[in-house]
């Protein structure tokens, strides 16, 4: 949506819209870089699996394509088992795994927390009093510290910001010492708790409040994805042939759609605008969030028209918001990734070559394993408890009894057919942290990459392939992702710099390189980190720093 990128950014950030349609400046012809860039743009787009990217990057002709020119890994992987969007952002600037930063999953149970609902989301803090559903968002629960806050440790002079759709996006992103934290809110973008709202964001929604009130004509249909356009029915909904039409003040139609990306690339660059990032004494830091994809592939599916437009309208709000950092002359670096991959819907799988794709059966579940435990044990209550993946014993049922509960909880896991592992918590203990190529990793190993001892279940319960967590899908609700398989941990990882020469290396990395890569580019000395340095000299020179 290059056009609600500039319409917004004239109105947030009070430049002519002309001047953003700077076109990019050849890396072919420009000067290598030697120096630290002055800005690092770290851009995750969310549920952009590589099977995504590998479809649509022959079709991109803008923002994308700039950064196809750069260095290219599209077999980046999130490593671990619970591939999801918090657990994924956590991994992307910290360069360490979920066992690290303790983001196990999006959500988790904490038996002893002061509620009657014991969830607690990745980025709440469940200590402020509020039940989980009216929480109030925090960086409570992330262990480690980000690039962002290396860099402000290393020197106070450097400015990070985060924006995003989602508010564990811009959280897991920014890390603990954002200068400005935003992330959409439902009806405008809101911050942690005590943030002031500088004039860039009151501006900025000024400007989607406005295009929110009014509604949405269908957006334009490319030609490659006419053949993608087929109706399809599902949960009681025919989607595959949708084109964004929304009515005037829909707002959650609004958030599943590319104005949604167009609003945070605009906020991105009005704040980059405001703030003169990059343009200071030490480097500066801004992550954006793109969270559209993730809705229209949960709520659309990925195969249909509406996918077809959001990676269309995506690689043009990429590109507006590339143009706009050219006009202002900061020399920057632009990294690319996801959070996590996905699959289509099991409907349309199912029609087309995947008959073997299933919905999970409702006797997988730990409410309905548990009953069927505690009746032939005679425990009393809820037996097991848990989200998707990770287990949990209750504390009600006694001391004595918890061993045997266990192990017939895993016993009975197995025994379902739909079901490829279940590990006990000091099975993952006892698992070494994976030192190979991701790809080769076993499930085991995947799963211990998820393993926080103070935040995951008792039993780690893993699907067999295909084979979706939705139960019955819904209007919202069509497609997931979540499992331990590649179509859900594989990522693309793009870098670019004016200047560098662009390569391809189609071999495995993982997104917990990207942070000490980053670190390398400006200087910044990091260690003790799960992720690696990779050298994105396409020649012999070497960017990592030796030894």
């Amino acid at each position: 949506m290059k056009s609600l990128l500039l319409a917004l950014l004239a109105t947030a950030a009070a430049v002519p819209a002309t001047a953003q349609t700077a076109a990019p400046v050849s890396s072919a012809t420009a000067a290598a870089p030697r120096t630290p860039p002055k800005l690092i743009v770290a851009i995750s787009v969310d549920q952009f699996s590589a099977d995504l990217f590998a479809q649509y990057r022959n079709h991109f002709t803008d923002g994308m394509a700039r950064l196809l020119t750069g260095a290219v890994f599209p077999s980046g992987y999130q490593s671990h088992a619970a591939t999801e969007t918090c657990p994924g952002h956590s991994t992307i600037l910290t360069g360490m795994r979920p066992a690290h930063t303790g983001i196990i999953a999006n959500n988790w149970l904490d038996q002893k927390v002061g509620r009657a609902d014991k969830t607690v989301y990745c980025a709440e803090d469940e200590r402020a009093g509020d039940d989980h559903e009216h929480y109030t968002p925090s960086d409570l629960h992330l262990k480690v510290p980000t690039l962002g806050d290396m860099m402000k440790r290393a020197d106070p002079r450097s400015r990070v910001v985060a924006v995003a759709g989602k508010d564990r996006a811009a959280i897991m992103m920014g890390g603990h010492t954002t200068d400005q934290v935003w992330f959409w809110g439902g009806q405008k973008f809101i911050s942690l708790a005590g943030r002031q709202e500088p004039a860039v964001v009151t501006r900025a929604n000024a400007a989607v409040g406005a295009l929110l009130a009014k509604p949405q004509e269908a957006l334009p249909l490319p030609g490659y994805c006419k053949t993608l356009s087929r109706p399809i029915a599902v949960g009681g909904q025919t989607l595959g042939t949708g084109r964004f039409e929304r009515a005037a003040g829909d707002a959650k139609a609004f958030r599943a759609s590319p104005a949604l990306d167009g609003a945070v690339f605009a906020l991105a660059a009005a704040m980059i605008e405001d703030m003169k990032l990059g343009h200071g004494p030490a480097t500066d830091l801004i992550a954006v969030g793109a969270s559209a994809t993730d809705y229209v592939g949960h709520s659309l599916g990925t195969q249909g028209s509406e996918m077809c437009i959001q990676m269309a309208q995506l690689d043009e709000s990429i590109g507006g918001f590339l143009a706009e950092l050219d006009r202002t002359g900061i020399d920057y670096e632009v990294v690319l990734t996801a959070d996590h991959g996905a699959h289509d819907m099991t409907e349309r799988q199912q029609q087309r070559a995947m008959p073997m794709e299933q919905h999970v059966a409702p006797e997988t579940s730990a409410t309905t394993i548990g009953a069927a435990i505690g009746r032939d044990l005679g425990v009393a209550g809820p037996v097991l408890l848990g989200p998707e993946g990770d287990v949990y014993v209750a504390e009600s049922v006694p001391a004595a009894k918890r061993a045997q509960v266990l192990g017939e909880a895993k016993k009975r896991f197995l025994a379902q057919p739909q079901v490829a592992a279940a590990f006990t918590r000091d099975e993952l203990a006892a698992t070494r942290m994976a030192t190979t190529p991701p790809e080769t990793w076993t499930l085991i190993e995947r799963a211990r990459a998820s393993f926080d001892p103070e935040r995951s279940g008792d039993l780690t319960v893993l699907l067999r392939p295909r084979v979706t967590t939705i139960k019955a899908p819904g209007p919202g609700y069509v497609e997931t992702h979540g499992s331990p398989w590649d179509y859900d941990r594989r990522v693309p990882i793009l870098f670019w710099r004016k200047g560098m020469a662009g390569f391809e290396q189609p071999l495995s990395v993982e997104t917990v390189d990207i942070a000490p890569t980053l670190a390398a580019t400006i200087g910044l000395p990091v260690s003790g980190l799960d992720g690696r340095c990779l050298d994105l000299d396409a020649g012999a020179g070497d960017t990592c720093p030796a030894g």
